[in-house]
Protein backbone atom coordinates (compact mmCIF):
# COMPACT_ATOMS: atom_id res chain seq x y z
CA UNK A 1 0.00 0.00 0.00
CA UNK A 2 1.54 3.32 -1.01
CA UNK A 3 1.61 6.42 1.19
CA UNK A 4 -1.17 8.12 -0.79
CA UNK A 5 -3.70 5.34 -0.32
CA UNK A 6 -2.74 5.11 3.33
CA UNK A 7 -3.48 8.75 4.00
CA UNK A 8 -6.68 9.16 1.99
CA UNK A 9 -9.42 7.80 4.20
CA UNK A 10 -12.80 6.50 3.05
CA UNK A 11 -15.93 7.91 4.67
CA UNK A 12 -16.56 6.47 8.15
CA UNK A 13 -18.56 3.24 7.99
CA UNK A 14 -22.27 3.55 8.45
CA UNK A 15 -23.34 2.15 11.77
CA UNK A 16 -26.03 2.87 14.30
CA UNK A 17 -27.01 6.53 14.36
CA UNK A 18 -25.51 8.59 17.15
CA UNK A 19 -27.93 9.06 20.01
CA UNK A 20 -29.54 12.46 20.05
CA UNK A 21 -28.05 14.70 22.69
CA UNK A 22 -30.26 16.06 25.41
CA UNK A 23 -30.54 19.59 24.10
CA UNK A 24 -33.11 22.32 24.41
CA UNK A 25 -34.02 22.05 20.75
CA UNK A 26 -36.28 24.49 18.96
CA UNK A 27 -39.45 22.85 17.72
CA UNK A 28 -39.74 24.82 14.48
CA UNK A 29 -40.38 25.46 11.80
CA UNK A 30 -37.24 27.57 11.40
CA UNK A 31 -35.15 28.51 8.40
CA UNK A 32 -31.49 28.98 7.50
CA UNK A 33 -29.78 30.68 4.57
CA UNK A 34 -26.34 29.88 3.14
CA UNK A 35 -25.30 32.88 1.04
CA UNK A 36 -22.34 32.04 -1.17
CA UNK A 37 -20.59 33.42 -4.22
CA UNK A 38 -21.77 30.64 -6.56
CA UNK A 39 -24.93 29.41 -4.84
CA UNK A 40 -27.57 30.45 -2.33
CA UNK A 41 -29.37 27.70 -0.40
CA UNK A 42 -32.28 27.83 2.03
CA UNK A 43 -33.47 25.05 4.33
CA UNK A 44 -36.56 25.05 6.51
CA UNK A 45 -36.82 22.36 9.15
CA UNK A 46 -38.37 21.28 12.40
CA UNK A 47 -37.40 19.05 15.31
CA UNK A 48 -39.20 15.72 15.50
CA UNK A 49 -40.41 14.14 18.74
CA UNK A 50 -37.31 11.91 18.87
CA UNK A 51 -34.99 14.93 18.61
CA UNK A 52 -34.03 14.41 14.98
CA UNK A 53 -34.27 17.15 12.34
CA UNK A 54 -36.63 16.94 9.39
CA UNK A 55 -36.39 19.08 6.26
CA UNK A 56 -39.68 20.75 5.38
CA UNK A 57 -38.51 23.02 2.59
CA UNK A 58 -35.50 23.41 0.31
CA UNK A 59 -34.54 26.20 -2.07
CA UNK A 60 -31.52 26.70 -4.28
CA UNK A 61 -30.41 29.47 -6.66
CA UNK A 62 -27.22 30.39 -8.45
CA UNK A 63 -25.25 32.98 -6.53
CA UNK A 64 -25.71 36.50 -7.79
CA UNK A 65 -24.54 39.84 -6.45
CA UNK A 66 -22.05 38.16 -4.09
CA UNK A 67 -18.27 38.15 -4.37
CA UNK A 68 -15.79 36.69 -1.92
CA UNK A 69 -18.64 35.96 0.49
CA UNK A 70 -19.79 39.60 0.63
CA UNK A 71 -22.70 41.30 -1.09
CA UNK A 72 -21.58 43.61 -3.90
CA UNK A 73 -24.87 44.17 -5.77
CA UNK A 74 -27.98 44.60 -3.61
CA UNK A 75 -30.49 44.21 -6.45
CA UNK A 76 -29.03 40.98 -7.83
CA UNK A 77 -28.52 39.49 -4.38
CA UNK A 78 -32.06 40.41 -3.33
CA UNK A 79 -33.58 38.69 -6.36
CA UNK A 80 -31.55 35.53 -5.81
CA UNK A 81 -32.33 35.39 -2.08
CA UNK A 82 -36.04 36.06 -2.63
CA UNK A 83 -36.26 33.28 -5.21
CA UNK A 84 -34.32 30.83 -3.04
CA UNK A 85 -36.28 31.50 0.15
CA UNK A 86 -39.55 31.52 -1.81
CA UNK A 87 -38.86 28.02 -3.12
CA UNK A 88 -38.27 26.70 0.39
CA UNK A 89 -41.28 28.53 1.83
CA UNK A 90 -43.61 27.16 -0.86
CA UNK A 91 -42.34 23.64 -0.30
CA UNK A 92 -42.74 23.94 3.49
CA UNK A 93 -46.02 25.86 3.22
CA UNK A 94 -44.79 28.45 5.70
CA UNK A 95 -43.44 32.00 5.70
CA UNK A 96 -40.22 33.03 7.42
CA UNK A 97 -39.80 36.29 9.32
CA UNK A 98 -36.31 35.70 10.70
CA UNK A 99 -33.57 33.43 9.43
CA UNK A 100 -30.20 32.07 10.55
CA UNK A 101 -27.45 33.10 8.11
CA UNK A 102 -23.87 31.96 7.50
CA UNK A 103 -21.10 34.44 8.24
CA UNK A 104 -18.90 34.70 5.14
CA UNK A 105 -18.58 38.47 4.84
CA UNK A 106 -16.73 41.13 6.78
CA UNK A 107 -13.31 39.41 6.95
CA UNK A 108 -14.12 37.24 10.01
CA UNK A 109 -11.34 36.89 12.55
CA UNK A 110 -10.87 34.33 15.32
CA UNK A 111 -9.29 35.21 18.69
CA UNK A 112 -8.98 33.67 22.16
CA UNK A 113 -9.42 35.53 25.45
CA UNK A 114 -8.96 34.58 29.10
CA UNK A 115 -11.55 36.45 31.16
CA UNK A 116 -11.74 36.47 34.97
CA UNK A 117 -14.74 37.24 37.15
CA UNK A 118 -14.72 37.57 40.97
CA UNK A 119 -17.12 35.18 42.69
CA UNK A 120 -15.99 35.70 46.29
CA UNK A 121 -16.08 32.16 47.62
CA UNK A 122 -19.73 31.37 46.88
CA UNK A 123 -21.09 28.85 44.39
CA UNK A 124 -20.91 29.81 40.71
CA UNK A 125 -24.33 30.71 39.30
CA UNK A 126 -25.69 31.12 35.77
CA UNK A 127 -25.49 34.90 36.18
CA UNK A 128 -21.72 34.62 36.78
CA UNK A 129 -21.29 32.71 33.54
CA UNK A 130 -23.32 35.29 31.64
CA UNK A 131 -21.28 38.11 33.18
CA UNK A 132 -17.92 36.56 32.31
CA UNK A 133 -19.06 36.07 28.69
CA UNK A 134 -20.42 39.62 28.54
CA UNK A 135 -17.13 40.93 29.93
CA UNK A 136 -15.26 38.93 27.29
CA UNK A 137 -17.38 40.46 24.56
CA UNK A 138 -16.62 43.94 25.90
CA UNK A 139 -12.89 43.28 25.98
CA UNK A 140 -12.96 41.91 22.44
CA UNK A 141 -14.55 45.06 20.97
CA UNK A 142 -12.47 46.47 18.14
CA UNK A 143 -13.22 49.71 16.30
CA UNK A 144 -15.38 49.00 13.27
CA UNK A 145 -15.95 45.32 14.09
CA UNK A 146 -18.84 43.43 15.68
CA UNK A 147 -18.57 40.28 17.81
CA UNK A 148 -20.51 37.41 16.29
CA UNK A 149 -19.59 34.54 18.61
CA UNK A 150 -18.16 34.47 22.14
CA UNK A 151 -17.91 30.73 22.72
CA UNK A 152 -16.72 29.41 26.11
CA UNK A 153 -14.17 26.66 25.51
CA UNK A 154 -13.48 25.81 29.17
CA UNK A 155 -13.65 27.29 32.66
CA UNK A 156 -11.34 27.40 35.64
CA UNK A 157 -12.36 27.80 39.27
CA UNK A 158 -9.40 29.23 41.15
CA UNK A 159 -6.51 26.88 40.29
CA UNK A 160 -8.63 24.02 38.94
CA UNK A 161 -8.72 24.08 35.13
CA UNK A 162 -10.51 22.27 32.32
CA UNK A 163 -14.04 22.51 33.73
CA UNK A 164 -16.87 22.28 31.22
CA UNK A 165 -19.65 23.52 33.53
CA UNK A 166 -18.66 25.39 36.73
CA UNK A 167 -22.17 25.89 38.12
CA UNK A 168 -22.41 24.96 41.78
CA UNK A 169 -18.64 24.97 42.36
CA UNK A 170 -17.28 27.31 45.04
CA UNK A 171 -14.40 29.57 44.10
CA UNK A 172 -12.88 32.98 44.57
CA UNK A 173 -12.32 33.64 40.85
CA UNK A 174 -14.05 32.21 37.79
CA UNK A 175 -11.97 32.21 34.61
CA UNK A 176 -13.34 31.52 31.13
CA UNK A 177 -11.41 30.71 27.97
CA UNK A 178 -13.46 32.39 25.23
CA UNK A 179 -13.26 31.93 21.48
CA UNK A 180 -14.37 35.23 19.94
CA UNK A 181 -15.22 35.62 16.25
CA UNK A 182 -15.93 39.08 14.86
CA UNK A 183 -16.46 40.80 11.51
CA UNK A 184 -16.56 44.31 10.07
CA UNK A 185 -19.68 46.32 10.86
CA UNK A 186 -20.06 47.78 7.37
CA UNK A 187 -20.29 44.35 5.72
CA UNK A 188 -22.86 43.29 8.33
CA UNK A 189 -24.90 46.42 7.66
CA UNK A 190 -24.94 45.62 3.93
CA UNK A 191 -26.07 42.06 4.66
CA UNK A 192 -28.78 43.31 7.02
CA UNK A 193 -29.97 45.81 4.40
CA UNK A 194 -30.17 43.14 1.70
CA UNK A 195 -32.15 40.74 3.88
CA UNK A 196 -34.38 43.58 5.02
CA UNK A 197 -35.27 44.21 1.39
CA UNK A 198 -36.29 40.53 1.28
CA UNK A 199 -38.56 41.09 4.33
CA UNK A 200 -36.29 38.97 6.51
CA UNK A 201 -34.59 39.64 9.84
CA UNK A 202 -31.36 37.96 10.92
CA UNK A 203 -32.09 35.61 13.80
CA UNK A 204 -28.40 34.70 14.15
CA UNK A 205 -25.16 34.86 12.22
CA UNK A 206 -23.12 31.64 12.38
CA UNK A 207 -19.56 30.90 11.32
CA UNK A 208 -19.78 28.96 8.04
CA UNK A 209 -16.87 26.55 8.69
CA UNK A 210 -18.25 25.82 12.16
CA UNK A 211 -21.63 24.98 10.61
CA UNK A 212 -19.94 22.69 8.06
CA UNK A 213 -18.26 20.89 10.96
CA UNK A 214 -21.55 20.40 12.80
CA UNK A 215 -23.08 18.61 9.83
CA UNK A 216 -20.06 16.66 8.58
CA UNK A 217 -17.99 15.56 11.60
CA UNK A 218 -19.00 12.61 13.71
CA UNK A 219 -18.85 13.00 17.48
CA UNK A 220 -15.49 11.22 17.78
CA UNK A 221 -13.92 13.53 15.20
CA UNK A 222 -15.07 16.63 17.07
CA UNK A 223 -13.83 15.15 20.34
CA UNK A 224 -10.45 13.75 19.27
CA UNK A 225 -9.60 16.57 16.87
CA UNK A 226 -10.31 17.30 13.23
CA UNK A 227 -9.94 20.11 10.73
CA UNK A 228 -12.75 21.18 8.42
CA UNK A 229 -11.73 22.72 5.10
CA UNK A 230 -14.85 24.19 3.49
CA UNK A 231 -14.02 24.89 -0.16
CA UNK A 232 -16.64 27.30 -1.44
CA UNK A 233 -16.98 29.32 -4.61
CA UNK A 234 -15.45 32.59 -3.46
CA UNK A 235 -13.77 31.65 -0.18
CA UNK A 236 -12.26 28.67 1.62
CA UNK A 237 -13.15 28.32 5.29
CA UNK A 238 -11.09 26.57 7.93
CA UNK A 239 -12.33 25.30 11.31
CA UNK A 240 -10.28 23.36 13.87
CA UNK A 241 -12.12 21.17 16.39
CA UNK A 242 -11.01 19.36 19.54
CA UNK A 243 -12.78 18.26 22.70
CA UNK A 244 -16.11 18.91 20.92
CA UNK A 245 -15.28 22.62 20.59
CA UNK A 246 -14.18 24.81 17.70
CA UNK A 247 -10.77 26.16 18.67
CA UNK A 248 -9.97 28.31 15.64
CA UNK A 249 -11.47 29.44 12.37
CA UNK A 250 -10.22 31.36 9.35
CA UNK A 251 -11.52 32.46 5.95
CA UNK A 252 -9.21 32.52 2.93
CA UNK A 253 -10.10 34.68 -0.11
CA UNK A 254 -9.77 31.88 -2.63
CA UNK A 255 -12.28 29.39 -4.00
CA UNK A 256 -13.79 27.66 -6.98
CA UNK A 257 -14.48 30.84 -8.94
CA UNK A 258 -10.74 31.45 -9.13
CA UNK A 259 -10.32 28.09 -10.87
CA UNK A 260 -13.08 29.06 -13.32
CA UNK A 261 -11.44 32.44 -13.91
CA UNK A 262 -8.09 30.78 -14.64
CA UNK A 263 -9.71 28.50 -17.22
CA UNK A 264 -11.61 31.35 -18.89
CA UNK A 265 -8.55 33.56 -19.10
CA UNK A 266 -6.00 30.98 -20.23
CA UNK A 267 -8.30 29.28 -22.75
CA UNK A 268 -9.90 32.56 -23.97
CA UNK A 269 -13.37 31.12 -23.44
CA UNK A 270 -16.52 32.62 -21.86
CA UNK A 271 -16.82 32.20 -18.09
CA UNK A 272 -19.97 30.10 -18.47
CA UNK A 273 -18.14 27.58 -20.62
CA UNK A 274 -15.12 27.60 -18.33
CA UNK A 275 -17.43 26.64 -15.45
CA UNK A 276 -18.87 23.84 -17.60
CA UNK A 277 -15.37 22.56 -18.43
CA UNK A 278 -14.45 22.57 -14.76
CA UNK A 279 -17.63 20.74 -13.73
CA UNK A 280 -17.57 18.06 -16.44
CA UNK A 281 -13.84 17.51 -16.99
CA UNK A 282 -12.10 19.23 -14.08
CA UNK A 283 -9.43 17.28 -12.21
CA UNK A 284 -6.03 17.77 -10.61
CA UNK A 285 -4.85 14.29 -11.59
CA UNK A 286 -3.43 13.45 -14.99
CA UNK A 287 -4.29 10.30 -16.88
CA UNK A 288 -2.69 8.66 -19.95
CA UNK A 289 -5.68 9.58 -22.14
CA UNK A 290 -5.65 13.31 -21.32
CA UNK A 291 -3.52 14.24 -24.34
CA UNK A 292 -5.77 12.34 -26.74
CA UNK A 293 -9.11 13.52 -25.32
CA UNK A 294 -9.96 16.79 -27.13
CA UNK A 295 -12.54 19.12 -25.59
CA UNK A 296 -14.57 21.73 -27.55
CA UNK A 297 -13.82 25.27 -26.33
CA UNK A 298 -15.73 28.24 -27.85
CA UNK A 299 -13.49 31.28 -28.15
CA UNK A 300 -14.29 34.74 -26.81
CA UNK A 301 -15.16 37.38 -29.40
CA UNK A 302 -15.34 35.10 -32.45
CA UNK A 303 -18.25 36.24 -34.62
CA UNK A 304 -18.67 32.87 -36.33
CA UNK A 305 -18.71 31.03 -32.98
CA UNK A 306 -15.37 29.41 -33.70
CA UNK A 307 -14.65 26.44 -31.48
CA UNK A 308 -11.14 25.30 -30.64
CA UNK A 309 -10.13 21.79 -29.66
CA UNK A 310 -8.12 21.62 -26.45
CA UNK A 311 -6.66 18.46 -24.90
CA UNK A 312 -8.00 17.61 -21.47
CA UNK A 313 -4.45 17.76 -20.17
CA UNK A 314 -4.48 21.54 -20.73
CA UNK A 315 -7.52 21.86 -18.45
CA UNK A 316 -5.85 19.71 -15.77
CA UNK A 317 -2.63 21.74 -16.01
CA UNK A 318 -4.57 24.98 -15.44
CA UNK A 319 -6.58 23.68 -12.48
CA UNK A 320 -3.75 21.93 -10.64
CA UNK A 321 -1.60 25.00 -9.76
CA UNK A 322 -4.56 26.91 -8.31
CA UNK A 323 -5.56 24.00 -6.06
CA UNK A 324 -1.95 23.49 -5.01
CA UNK A 325 -1.82 27.16 -4.05
CA UNK A 326 -5.05 26.79 -2.08
CA UNK A 327 -3.81 23.84 -0.03
CA UNK A 328 -0.43 25.50 0.57
CA UNK A 329 -2.30 28.50 1.99
CA UNK A 330 -4.39 26.18 4.16
CA UNK A 331 -1.26 24.41 5.42
CA UNK A 332 0.36 27.73 6.30
CA UNK A 333 -2.76 28.83 8.18
CA UNK A 334 -2.95 25.56 10.12
CA UNK A 335 0.73 25.80 11.06
CA UNK A 336 0.47 29.46 12.12
CA UNK A 337 -2.72 28.97 14.15
CA UNK A 338 -0.97 27.20 16.99
CA UNK A 339 -3.69 24.51 17.10
CA UNK A 340 -2.31 22.08 14.52
CA UNK A 341 -1.41 19.49 17.16
CA UNK A 342 -4.56 19.96 19.27
CA UNK A 343 -6.80 19.53 16.23
CA UNK A 344 -5.42 16.09 15.52
CA UNK A 345 -4.39 14.72 12.15
CA UNK A 346 -7.70 14.25 10.36
CA UNK A 347 -8.96 16.63 7.65
CA UNK A 348 -12.51 16.65 6.31
CA UNK A 349 -13.22 18.49 3.04
CA UNK A 350 -16.60 20.10 2.38
CA UNK A 351 -17.90 22.63 -0.14
CA UNK A 352 -18.54 22.32 -3.87
CA UNK A 353 -14.92 22.92 -4.92
CA UNK A 354 -13.70 19.78 -3.12
CA UNK A 355 -15.56 17.57 -5.59
CA UNK A 356 -13.05 18.00 -8.42
CA UNK A 357 -11.27 14.78 -9.29
CA UNK A 358 -8.10 14.16 -7.29
CA UNK A 359 -8.62 17.00 -4.79
CA UNK A 360 -8.79 14.64 -1.82
CA UNK A 361 -5.52 12.98 -2.80
CA UNK A 362 -3.83 16.34 -3.38
CA UNK A 363 -4.99 17.58 0.03
CA UNK A 364 -3.60 14.46 1.72
CA UNK A 365 -0.21 14.98 0.07
CA UNK A 366 0.19 18.71 0.74
CA UNK A 367 -1.37 18.78 4.21
CA UNK A 368 0.35 15.52 5.17
CA UNK A 369 -2.79 14.35 6.95
CA UNK A 370 -5.50 11.74 6.34
CA UNK A 371 -8.36 13.28 4.34
CA UNK A 372 -11.96 12.36 3.63
CA UNK A 373 -14.92 14.12 1.99
CA UNK A 374 -17.66 15.29 4.36
CA UNK A 375 -21.37 15.26 3.63
CA UNK A 376 -24.43 16.37 5.61
CA UNK A 377 -25.68 13.68 7.98
CA UNK A 378 -28.58 13.21 10.35
CA UNK A 379 -31.24 15.17 8.42
CA UNK A 380 -34.48 13.47 7.44
CA UNK A 381 -36.05 14.50 4.17
CA UNK A 382 -32.90 16.14 2.76
CA UNK A 383 -33.20 16.09 -1.05
CA UNK A 384 -30.69 13.94 -2.90
CA UNK A 385 -29.49 17.04 -4.75
CA UNK A 386 -28.53 18.63 -1.41
CA UNK A 387 -26.79 15.62 0.13
CA UNK A 388 -23.29 16.39 -1.16
CA UNK A 389 -20.37 18.36 0.32
CA UNK A 390 -21.63 21.61 -1.27
CA UNK A 391 -24.55 21.73 1.19
CA UNK A 392 -22.66 20.91 4.39
CA UNK A 393 -22.82 24.52 5.60
CA UNK A 394 -26.57 24.84 5.05
CA UNK A 395 -27.20 21.57 6.89
CA UNK A 396 -24.97 22.68 9.76
CA UNK A 397 -26.78 26.01 10.00
CA UNK A 398 -30.03 24.11 10.48
CA UNK A 399 -28.46 21.98 13.23
CA UNK A 400 -27.23 25.14 14.97
CA UNK A 401 -30.61 26.83 14.66
CA UNK A 402 -32.17 23.78 16.29
CA UNK A 403 -29.78 24.01 19.26
CA UNK A 404 -26.86 21.75 18.31
CA UNK A 405 -23.23 22.70 18.88
CA UNK A 406 -23.77 25.39 21.51
CA UNK A 407 -21.64 25.73 24.61
CA UNK A 408 -23.74 25.31 27.78
CA UNK A 409 -26.86 24.97 25.64
CA UNK A 410 -29.28 25.47 28.54
CA UNK A 411 -28.04 29.02 29.25
CA UNK A 412 -28.78 31.96 26.98
CA UNK A 413 -25.31 33.48 26.91
CA UNK A 414 -26.62 36.45 24.92
CA UNK A 415 -29.34 37.28 27.43
CA UNK A 416 -27.41 40.29 28.73
CA UNK A 417 -26.97 41.68 25.23
CA UNK A 418 -29.28 44.57 24.17
CA UNK A 419 -31.45 42.85 21.61
CA UNK A 420 -30.14 40.74 18.76
CA UNK A 421 -27.16 41.24 16.49
CA UNK A 422 -28.80 43.88 14.35
CA UNK A 423 -29.81 45.92 17.37
CA UNK A 424 -26.25 45.76 18.67
CA UNK A 425 -24.94 46.89 15.29
CA UNK A 426 -27.35 49.81 15.31
CA UNK A 427 -26.35 50.78 18.84
CA UNK A 428 -22.69 50.46 17.93
CA UNK A 429 -23.15 52.86 15.02
CA UNK A 430 -25.26 55.33 17.00
CA UNK A 431 -22.49 55.62 19.58
CA UNK A 432 -20.02 56.61 16.87
CA UNK A 433 -22.09 58.86 14.59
Amino acid sequence: MNDMSRRVLPPPPKGPEEPTRALNRRAGPFGVLDIGTTKIACLIGRTESDGSLRILGFGWQRGSGVRGGGIVDLDKAERAIRACVGQAEDMADTRLRAITVNLSCGAPESRLFNVQWPVGGRAVEESDIRRVVTDGRARAVTEGRETIHALPLAFSVDDTTGIADPRGLHCGTLTARLHVIDATVNALRTLETCLGRCDLDIAELVSGPMAAGLSSLVAEERELGSIIVDMGGGTTGLAMFAESQMLHTALLPIGGVHVTSDLARMLSTPTEHAERLKTLYGSVQSSPDDERELLPVPLVGEEDHQIAKVPRSAVVNIIRPRLEETFEMIKDRIDSSGFGRAAGTRVVLTGGACQLGGVREMAATILDRPVRLGRPAGLRGLPESASGPAFATAAGLLAWAAGEGRSMHDIDLDAAQPGGLLRRVINFLKERI
